[in-house]
């Protein structure tokens, strides 16, 4: 009987690993530590729980990379793709999902497979040379012993960061003769619902003293360790945000643009919370750009301030933990292989990726890899004119400065990882802007991505 690949880390990128080489015929053990042990982020045992926000981010696959990304996972056959769209629940032009029916879905997927076992234990060290080629994708928050003796393999010390969660309420806490339900812009999203946030309202007064109180709030102290840990820009907590001046969060996560109050319609409102279904019944919402660190006490009274909001009924406070990733550039090569031990391959967020769809991406690429090495054969990298090449190649040696300490920082996908298109301009016509831009992209990316895939598809008929 063929050996398995065994793959550390039951997360989003371990998954859909797990799942890509046992579709292709290759048996898998998957190690997971939870039960067994649990993270401080965790809440349950389930594979590919997703311990922040519920939210995929934009489905749009012509204008935003994001979006092309999520297109070229469905082209591959991945898993957590087919397990967000069945869980789909609304949330305007991003694809969102009820988090316990998604992790439920992928985690039955993979214990049914006959190829896969699943086996609940910590591995405290990097997997042995003889296991055979294996793939490391035990996430941000990987457990101490093993995170030593990826330090120790590497010769220099993983970076870190902090991210952040965001509160969730239940739905019938929520003042509906004050927040009312629409989309941005009454775009549609990828069910076709064009109103699919709940909208609180504020005036400059509200506003200012909402800020005020979180520049005043208690929040969670770091130990001594922590103290220069930086944060990931793309999920300040909200805390954070607002101590960087007054207006800071009413150009970020609260402007007050795209949308209508119908309660009094002819009064625009100064700022908006908006507020995102987290579960396919629809009872409970989080709370959109409000990750924080705020202790809880303070979260429900600030929250509570938020006009909507006054009676919320927190279903889960929000939270912060730290993240550690790898100097990627520096320590992995093209194929994701930790140069120290070329056996072993990193994939997900540990690689320095930020986003649950970037995770994915590199959890099918580490497993495709792996399956080619296994045949004997060479898969080339997909290519860098794709969203899922762009980011790989970011990752592995795209990043400028990255042999300086701190420079190499987690990455979400996005256009500027994109070797650039000329557009020329048509006589009498004005340059193409952004949109006519990132469609061009997107259709060269669909092209390229085409005949990768043929070249990968030929790779797996050999097995």
């Amino acid at each position: 009987m063929t050996s398995p690949t065994h793959i550390v880390g039951g997360g989003l990128a371990g998954s859909e690993a797990a799942w890509q080489l046992a579709r292709a015929g290759r048996p898998v053990m998957l190690h997971e530590m939870r039960p067994v042990r649990s993270t401080d982020a965790h809440v349950s045992d389930r594979l590919a729980e997703l311990v922040c926000s519920n939210s995929f981010r934009s489905d749009d696959a012509d204008g935003n990379a994001v979006g092309l990304l999520h297109e070229e996972l469905r082209r591959c056959g991945s898993l957590i793709m087919q397990a967000a769209d069945k869980h789909q629940v609304p949330a305007g032009a991003a694809l969102a999902v009820d988090r316990e029916g998604f992790a439920a879905e992928v985690s039955q997927t993979l214990e049914r497979h006959p190829l896969v076992t699943i086996a609940r234990e910590e591995i405290p060290g990097l997997p042995p040379a003889d296991w055979g080629a294996a793939v490391v994708a035990t996430g941000p928050l990987t457990s101490e012993p093993l995170a030593a003796a990826i330090r120790a393999a590497c010769g220099q010390d993983s970076l870190a960061f902090f991210d952040a969660i965001a509160p969730i309420v239940h739905r019938d806490s929520v003042d509906m003769g004050t927040a009312w339900f629409q989309s941005r812009y009454d775009k549609p999203g990828p069910g076709g619902e064009t109103a699919a946030y709940l909208n609180c309202p504020m005036d400059e007064a509200e506003y200012l003293a909402f800020v005020a109180a979180l520049n005043a709030a208690g929040v969670t102290e770091f130990r001594e360790w922590e103290q220069n840990t930086p944060y990931f820009e793309g999920c300040l907590p909200i805390e954070v945000m607002a101590a960087r001046g007054p207006e800071t969060l009413r150009y970020g996560p609260f402007k007050p643009v795209g949308l209508t109050n119908p309660h009094n319609p002819t009064v625009k409102p100064y700022a908006i919370l908006q507020l995102r279904q987290d579960n396919a019944l629809g009872t409970l919402f989080n709370l959109v750009g409000c990750q924080t660190k705020m202790r809880h006490g303070e979260q429900a009274r600030v929250f509570r301030m938020v006009p909507g909001l006054e009676n919320a009924a927190f279903a889960r406070f929000g939270g912060i933990h730290r993240n550690s990733f790898l100097n990627s550039p520096i320590v992995l090569d093209a194929e994701l292989r930790l140069k120290a031990a070329p056996h072993l391959r990193f994939a997900g967020q540990v690689t320095g990726v930020e986003g649950y769809v970037e995770s994915t991406a590199i959890g099918l690429l580490a497993a495709r890899f792996v399956l080619a090495e296994t045949l004997g054969q060479t898969l080339a990298p997909p290519p860098p004119t794709t969203a899922l090449g762009a980011l790989l190649a970011h990752v592995t040696g795209g990043a400028i400065g990255a042999e300086t300490p701190g420079a190499f920082q987690p990455m979400n996908v996005n256009f500027g990882l994109f070797p650039p298109i000329d557009l020329p301009r048509e006589k009498g016509r004005r340059k193409p802007g952004k949109t006519e831009r990132r469609a061009a992209l997107a259709h060269r990316a669909r092209a390229d991505l085409s005949a990768w895939l043929a070249q990968n598809d030929a790779v797996e008929k050999v097995a």
